[in-house]
């Protein structure tokens, strides 16, 4: 099959309750709106598919919100209207997010059914302090049926995604999240550092002086952060992006494809996109979303269209390609933008490599160590 590869991010912005660190495109929602909403949806997967008849789809992504609170149904009826209008690699990963406490046998072997072969489940802490602090609506005894029931549904690729930086969280009690979520094999585990972001919960509880108390301070965030790849890499993961580790052969090939400057499509409320050179969203308004006649006029939906130059995309390359921890490939470089990448950054790299922040293994240019720690250092060279 051939074509030019392009990815499908599916965003579904329900939720069972919001939680109090979240600042995504996601709320509580009705039945009947979430029902408007997946017609709403199909509708814009067929529309946008004659924009794209020489392309194939490599992986499909449902995110949100809480895309394993819709009816099965819901799903199904997605999936066939991609199957429809898109051509979709044979062998394409199709994941889909969920949460512990939203899923059952019937949910996901009728996910299954419907062409869904990657989970990814939001534990995000093996303690029920923790969880509750976070505002999630799961125990890890919730978190551990879903899993087993996963398992028994067929589903051989799940990961888990974990939070570190809690508030109140400790490096033993990190470790033991880390440790515990190990043990059961997953095939991927996601481990990011808590974001205190404005308009959360979290914004208004945390961010002053007193709140900020609360927090592991940097020394502990970082010994967490350390400690797990540590740990990981005795249970047989290898980290492979700055928060992301998995076992031989599953790494998340939709967002290495986002890392790597793949083209992907964004569909549903909000969502991004990166096609043909352009960067747009859809408009973030639900109801003017529910109530557009898509197929009248598409185009009122999408906002910020922004036209990347050479030079964006050298720069997207360099700082999105830097986090995997393979790093920038010299011979990919001069294949997309018919430059040396190496005589182009030449100061960049020398200062860098003299600074213990990065290591030249041709043809690729990565992160050390040290340099994972302190990428932001790195990366801002190249905006």
């Amino acid at each position: 099959m051939t074509g030019k590869k392009l990815e499908l991010y599916i965003h579904i912005p329900f939720c069972v309750r919001k939680c109090k660190y979240c600042d995504f495109l996601s709320a509580p929602a009705e039945e009947y709106i979430r029902d408007m909403y997946i017609r709403q949806l199909i509708e814009e997967i067929s529309v946008q598919s004659q924009f794209y008849t020489d392309y194939v789809v490599s992986t499909i992504f449902f995110g949100g919100g809480t895309p394993s609170i819709l009816k099965s149904v819901h799903v199904t009826n997605i999936m066939s209207a991609i199957y429809a209008n898109w051509t979709v690699a044979a062998n394409a990963e199709i994941s889909l997010e969920a949460n512990p406490g939203t899923l059952s046998q019937e949910r996901l072997m009728n996910y299954r059914t419907a062409g869904i072969n990657r989970l990814s489940i939001g534990l995000q802490s093996a303690n029920n302090s923790e969880l509750k602090v976070l505002g999630r609506i799961h125990t890890f005894e919730d978190f551990l049926e879903s899993y087993e029931t996963a398992r028994n549904a067929g589903f051989d690729n799940i990961n888990v995604d974990l939070i570190s930086g809690v508030p109140g969280q400790t490096l033993t009690s990190w470790k033991n999240t880390v440790k515990r979520t190990a043990m059961l094999k997953p095939e991927h585990i996601s481990a990011y550092s808590l974001i205190i972001e404005e308009g959360t919960e979290f914004h208004e509880l945390y961010s002053s002086g007193e709140g900020k108390k609360l927090l592991p301070d940097e020394d502990t965030e970082r010994d967490m952060y350390h400690e797990t790849a540590g740990i990981l890499s005795t249970y047989g993961y290898r980290r492979y992006e700055i928060s992301n580790y998995a076992r031989e052969g599953y790494e998340c090939r939709h967002n290495t494809g986002y890392w790597t400057g793949e083209e992907y499509l964004g569909l549903g409320l909000g969502a991004s996109s990166y096609t043909m050179g352009r960067r747009f969203h859809v408009d973030n308004d639900l109801n003017n979303y529910l109530h557009m006649d898509m197929h009248k006029d598409i185009t009122p939906l999408y906002e910020d269209i922004q036209e990347l130059t050479e030079r964006d995309r050298i720069s997207e390359f360099m700082i999105l390609g830097l986090r995997m921890t393979k790093g920038v490939s010299a011979e990919e470089f001069a294949e997309r933008f018919n430059r040396n990448m190496m005589e182009m950054f030449y100061y960049e790299f020398d200062k860098h490599v003299r600074s213990g922040l990065l290591e030249i293994l041709p043809p690729y240019v990565r992160l050390t160590e040290k340099g994972l720690d302190l990428a932001n250092v790195v990366m801002q060279d190249f905006v």
